[in-house]
């Protein structure tokens, strides 16, 4: 994790999910050793709301400070 305590990922598939997720949109994820068990990622989607979608859909991006603020900000 993050020294912040926040992880960003970008999403690249979202197949059967496309109310959810937006591709090239990018997502908070929040902590979930089970669903990492599981190759999932539990992530803040297009409702507010957090849900497992599988890992692969996402690749982990790390944000410039400035964009980490405007992007948490904008949440």
């Amino acid at each position: 994790m993050k020294a912040s305590g926040k992880q960003f990922v970008v999403c690249l598939k979202n197949k059967g999910y496309e109310v959810s997720l937006e591709r090239r949109k990018i997502y908070q994820v929040l902590p979930d050793a089970q669903a990492a068990k599981h190759r999932q990622v539990r992530v803040i989607d297009e409702s507010g709301e957090d849900y497992l979608y599988p890992r692969h859909f996402f690749a982990s991006i790390e944000l410039p400070q400035p964009i980490r603020r405007a992007v948490l900000a904008a949440a």
